[in-house]
């Protein structure tokens, strides 16, 4: 990130993307969802912090999940971790206002991609897949590029009132009202 923003002549955003998509109930399971989806998010934040204050539009957005906001198939590691880096990122917003900073969070619902997780599950356990599938009003799941879209916006000036905001993307997939 340093060379990147070196090169660039500074850094306005910073994505926080990661997960160790471990939902196992095993103490390493506990271990790996913390080290990998909030640390690295903690990380790559504290990584660019220096450049976003230098910036007139810089934002930070970290990515969670629909299993953060309600309790789902990944209930436990993955889903307590995701709420962490929804709460993470709000008290950034709040700690960081004053500097400028914007923080906010994405949270996807089920996302599919040739290869991806819900493609393994699809092919590995077609009735998992399609009991999933069943839940979302939609009648499908998200693309990478819908999750991409929100992301971009949040980040951008555009969105430049918003922050401390959780941007849920799920296709009316989780039922409970956020305040």
């Amino acid at each position: 990130m340093v060379e990147a923003a070196e090169a660039l002549g500074g850094l306005d955003a910073v994505v926080a993307n990661v997960s160790a998509l471990s939902i196992e109930q095993s103490e390493e399971s506990w271990k790996t969802e913390f080290e990998v989806d909030l640390m690295h998010s903690v990380r790559v934040v504290e990584a660019a912090l220096p450049y976003l204050e230098r910036s007139d539009a810089a934002s930070i957005t970290t990515i969670s999940s629909v299993s953060g906001r309600e309790i789902d198939l990944a209930a436990g590691p993955y889903g307590v971790m995701k709420t962490a880096v929804t709460v993470y990122a709000q008290g950034l917003a709040y700690q960081l206002a004053g500097k400028g900073i914007r923080a906010n969070t994405v949270s996807p619902g089920n996302t599919y991609f040739e290869g991806g997780f819900w493609h393994n599950i699809e092919q590995n356990l077609p009735d998992l897949y399609n009991q999933v599938l069943a839940m979302n009003p939609t009648g499908r799941m998200g693309s990478p590029e819908e999750v991409a879209a929100a992301v971009v916006f949040l980040a951008s000036p555009v969105a430049g009132r918003i922050s401390g905001t959780n941007l849920v993307v799920d296709g009316a997939l989780t039922k409970g009202v956020q305040l």
